[in-house]
Parts: C-alpha cells; sequence; structure tokens
C-alpha cells in the first residue's frame, strides 16, 4: 500500500492538498499551487527527500513526504515530515504507517532531528505528532494571519539517533539500495 510517489501521483496529490489550502488552517497557504508549482516542489524535494504514497485500488489516499526547515548547512540533519490524506482515508492508521515508514527512510539517510510545525488550533494533529514521540519545544504566539483571524503556530521536535559527531551530511534517499524498488 505504501510506495514510492512518482510524478504520476501528482494530480492525486495535489487534489488531497488543495481542500487543507482552501478550506483549513492546517496550511498557512492561501492558493493551492498550481500543478507546474507543485511538480516544481516534488522535483526539488525528492533530490533529496523521501516522498511516499499510501495507495488503494489505484487511488491515492494520502502522502507523506520530509523537507528541509532550515538551510543554513549546520541544520543538515534536520528534517520536517509532513503528512496529508483524503478525509475517508483519515482515522484508520494511515498516516501513522505513513509517518513510520518516512521517519525509518530519514533515519537511514542520516537525518537526527524532526521537526513538526502543527497550526495551534490543528488539535488532532498536535495529538497524532506526540503519539509519534513528538515533545512541544515552542509557540510562536499569533504569527499567522488567515480566514480573518491571527493564529498560533507550535514547533515540535523528535530527536533520534543523536551521536556526539553525526559525520557526513544526510545522503540523497535515492542513494538508499532497500529503497529503491518502492
Amino acid at each position: 500500500m505504501i510506495r514510492r510517489a512518482t510524478e504520476a501521483d501528482l494530480e492525486a496529490m495535489l487534489a488531497i492538498y488543495g481542500p487543507y489550502v482552501e478550506s483549513t488552517t492546517i496550511s498557512f497557504e492561501y492558493t493551492p499551487p498550481t500543478p507546474e508549482e507543485f511538480a516544481g516542489r516534488f522535483r526539488e524535494i525528492t533530490a533529496q527527500f523521501p516522498w511516499l504514497v499510501w495507495e488503494e485500488a489505484g487511488q491515492v489516499q494520502g502522502y507523506a513526504y520530509a523537507s528541509a526547515p532550515f538551510t543554513r548547512e549546520a541544520y543538515r540533519w534536520c528534517a520536517e515530515p509532513t503528512v496529508y490524506l483524503r478525509p475517508q482515508a483519515r482515522g484508520k492508521g494511515i498516516a501513522r504507517e505513513l509517518y513510520r515508514q518516512l521517519e525509518e527512510i530519514l533515519k537511514i539517510q542520516g537525518y537526527r532531528i524532526f521537526y513538526a510545525l502543527v497550526c495551534g488550533e490543528n488539535q488532532a494533529s498536535l495529538r497524532f505528532h506526540e503519539k509519534m514521540g513528538y515533545c512541544r519545544r515552542a509557540v510562536l504566539p499569533r504569527c499567522g494571519w488567515k480566514f480573518d483571524r491571527w493564529l498560533d503556530m507550535i514547533w515540535m521536535e523528535k530527536q533520534v539517533n543523536l551521536v556526539d559527531n553525526p559525520g557526513g551530511f544526510p545522503i540523497p534517499w535515492g542513494q538508499i539500495v532497500k529503497y529503491d524498488e518502492m
């Protein structure tokens, strides 16, 4: 059910993401990206990070990917996982399994710290991340403006495989032989 996302999945993934942008405070974007913008994001992210889909009966039910939360080199061991599901896919453990596999890939790549930025009013996501082992690290009060109101952002963190010297930078996920055939 979980496999590597491809460009053939972009239309289905954008159809999942669009309503989050248009109708919720889960995404702080105001307008869904165009297909071209979304394809550009996909290509840029997948050059380094994993992007997975959950598919059932030929239909993408959800997807998860990671990206860089910061651009400076000293932050290169940090990753920001993200997951989006179709409404009918919620509550079935799909997000948990997508995150679990995504985090396993990130660990193999060499990532050591995962960050999640969650809107303060998204209690379901806050509970989800806490169950996945994330700790609240900071509240960014009233930092986002959407739907005519100020919104808080909760910064969450999960540390994995911390060592005194992490060695080289995390490797691109395409170099992980185990996942080449996903």
